[in-house]
């Protein structure tokens, strides 16, 4: 749903400034695992692409390490090796390593911005399977070029060569094959009852094919397929993977399966597995490691037994974080909820009673946690090890948000509004006239006046829990509300296009950005009359009620920031794929006045603004030293559609206006070169 559409959407965006050396984040430990959307076994090491970079294993997964020096790019889809080269497919860019991912470069030229879904090698050449066809490289990935001639469907999530034939699984379009080293392709589809093909493979000259209708095979290189799917309980196949005559298939939230005679049976192998949507598999020896929403998982007796090996792997996509006392809460997209009673030292998972593992939101009161997920509302008590569903009367379980107000608890939820416990969550009511837009994404309370922000109707009131709504957007440009928060007697919110405030209890909104890049705004956290603003370009400070913003990023290699949480001495925030990290608030607001000078500390490209946009829409980039920069733009299968800057510019932060009048409405990727440094975003054109 939501979490699926940003995640897919939206990449970090780097900001660095100045500080002090000792000023800065510091990662805690954990809480490990992590989506994990790619693995690979390569000259005797793990790798695993997650969407916070590539993390690497030298001893069979027992312990993981970071390696993303020079990794502009670190949502890693798709990984593959050759000889001493490694391969890391983003979205926007393939990156190179010579030294086993200790260092990367960008090894993407002519390849247009794309999502790299695939890697293959074979020889010396190199295939990648993108939302644009297939591109094969000759020269390690110097230099790439579009080889789609007969490719009708050219998005391509999965490649695998056999011999002198090269497979394509497209998305909706089948199979297709090329024999001539991609220079034609044709379809290969017979027998092919699903067309979303996700993942090819090969075992004793048979080939198996995972689709969301199951397995097919063909023994005649293609020609013909046949479905292998007895005993395949869910048929929605992520992931394939042998060792020896075993066949291993990973399926999006049925776990594995496991075959022994070449596809004809299939039998569930998921004992100790405890997450099972398996997005990708790899076999090193008598190893299986299998890659899931909560981290990697091995087995080393064919599938029979699975256990969790995820340390120093901090690839968790934090969404939600609250403290309560002593313990800090962190809810996970899709790894459920862990606790740390050592200010993030250690990590436990509270997973006990969840029967959903997207924690959404978290909020205490008094002893009491309650989390809201897609599976409702659970409370665990302080003391407790099981969550307890309170969810009766609660007719969407799709719960984005939660608030206190009094004795009473108020839920959002993704399509059904706003809905009233008065119980302690024992029963539900909803309560929604006049609520026009019921895609709530955020409340807050403040005295008797609750405040609902949604998905593209603005803000709601509701006052003295009354009878009915209204809506209060005067002044709010953009509808799509992320976040709110209260501090004092004013509320911000946080929105597609940066911060609000308002003074009058939402009778009127205004902007205030000043140093905040208007960014994705998801999550806010109040410290005195000090405001953090948790974007998807970092955490920015307001001392002064918002009238001016100062990043507060040193040291935070990620910058998707998804929620905040504040305990008596420590900021906490939770990122897309990097886990939680912490820092002293005594840090930060003393540092604030130390950022000097203008010269811009490194490469930066920033979210355009407005976005969507109709026409017009300004990007704003900073280079750090003098050189030749590119910024050009391109439409989903990688054709530039605009060139903006391409020269020699001197070190500083520009401003470049993109006029799309010519242009029908869609999504567009725009990027940014200039010496290494490449970085690739998305613009929505909306007319």
């Amino acid at each position: 749903m939501k979490g699926l559409i940003r995640y897919f959407l939206l990449g970090a965006i780097f900001l660095f400034y100045t500080f002090a050396v000792d000023a800065q984040w510091v990662q805690t430990n954990g809480p490990y695992g992590g989506n994990i959307v790619s693995l690979l076994a390569f000259n005797n090491n793990i790798f695993a692409g997650t969407k916070g970079g590539v993390f690497l294993s030298t001893d069979k997964g027992k312990s993981w390490e970071a390696v993303n020096n020079g990794l502009n790019n670190q949502e890693v889809f798709s990984l593959a090796g050759s000889g001493s080269n490694l391969f890391a497919g983003t979205v926007g860019a393939v990156f190179l390593s010579t030294d086993n991912g200790k260092s990367w470069t960008a090894a993407d030229k002519g390849l247009p911005a794309q999502f790299i879904y695939s890697l293959a090698v074979t020889g010396s050449d190199i295939f990648a399977g993108t939302s644009g066809g297939v591109f094969r490289s000759i020269d390690n990935g110097t230099n790439w070029t579009a080889v789609n001639n007969g490719l009708n469907n050219q998005i391509v999530y999965s490649i695998a060569v056999f011999d002198s034939n090269i497979f394509a699984g497209t998305d909706g379009g089948g199979i297709f094959l090329s024999t001539d080293s991609g220079t034609s392709w044709k379809t290969v589809n017979n027998g092919l009852t699903n067309q979303n093909v996700y993942s090819i493979t090969m075992i004793d000259s048979i080939i198996f094919a995972g689709t969301d209708g199951g397995i097919f095979l063909s023994t005649d290189d293609g020609t013909s397929w046949t479905p292998a799917n007895n005993g395949l309980k869910y048929q929605y196949i992520r992931s394939l993977a042998f060792s020896g005559s075993n066949i291993f298939a990973g399926t999006s939230s049925g776990g594995v399966f496991l075959s022994t005679n070449n596809g004809q049976s299939w039998n569930v192998v998921n004992n100790g597995l405890t997450y099972q949507s398996v997005s990708s598999m790899a076999a090193s020896d008598s190893n299986i490691f299998a890659g899931t929403l909560g981290g990697v998982f091995r087995s080393t007796d064919n599938g029979t037994n699975w256990k969790e090996v995820n340390n120093g792997l901090f690839g968790q996509d934090l969404i939600s974080i609250a403290v309560s006392g002593g313990n800090i809460f962190a809810g996970t997209y899709g790894a459920g909820a862990f606790r740390s009673t050592d200010n993030g030292t250690s990590w436990t998972a509270v997973d006990n009673g969840l029967t959903n593992q997207f924690i959404y939101s978290l909020a205490v009161r008094d002893s009491n946690i309650y989390a809201g997920n897609y599976g409702g509302v659970f409370l665990l008590t302080d003391t407790a090890t099981t969550w307890i569903p309170v969810n009766s009367g609660l007719t969407d379980k799709n719960v984005l948000s939660l608030a206190f107000s009094g004795s009473n608890i108020f839920a959002g939820t993704y399509r059904a509004g706003v809905f009233l416990s008065k119980d302690n969550g024992i029963s539900w009511n909803a309560v929604n006239n006049g609520l026009t837009n019921l895609d709530v994404n955020s409340i807050a309370v403040i005295d008797s006046n609750l405040f609902a922000g949604t998905d593209g109707g603005g803000i709601f009131l509701l006052t003295n829990n009354g009878e009915s709504w209204t809506a209060v957007n005067n002044g709010l440009t953009n509808l799509h509300v992320l976040s709110l928060v209260v501090s004092g007697s004013n509320i911000y919110t946080g929105t597609y296009a940066g911060v609000f405030l308002s003074t009058d209890n939402g009778t009127s909104w205004n902007a205030v950005d000043n140093g905040l890049p208007n960014q994705y705004t998801y999550s806010f956290a109040v410290s005195g009359s000090d405001i953090f603003a948790g974007t998807l370009g970092g955490v920015f400070l307001s001392t002064d009620n918002g009238k001016s913003w100062t990043s507060v990023n040193n040291g935070l290699t990620n910058l998707d920031v998804g929620s905040l949480a504040i305990n008596s001495s420590n900021l906490f925030l939770g990122v897309a794929g990097g886990g939680v990290w912490r820092r002293p608030l005594t840090e930060m607001i003393t540092s604030v006045t130390k950022q000097v000078g203008n010269a811009p500390s490194g490469y930066n490209l920033e979210q355009n603004y407005p976005n969507p946009f109709n026409p017009s829409t300004k990007i704003s980039y900073s280079i750090p030293r003098e050189g030749n920069v590119s910024l050009k733009v391109f439409d989903m299968l990688g054709r530039k559609v605009a060139t903006l800057v391409n020269g020699q510019k001197a070190a500083g932060k520009y401003n470049v206006t993109f006029n799309a009048s010519n242009l029908p409405s869609g999504v567009y990727l725009y990027q940014l070169r200039s010496g290494a440094y490449t970085k690739t975003k998305k613009l929505i054109l909306l007319k």
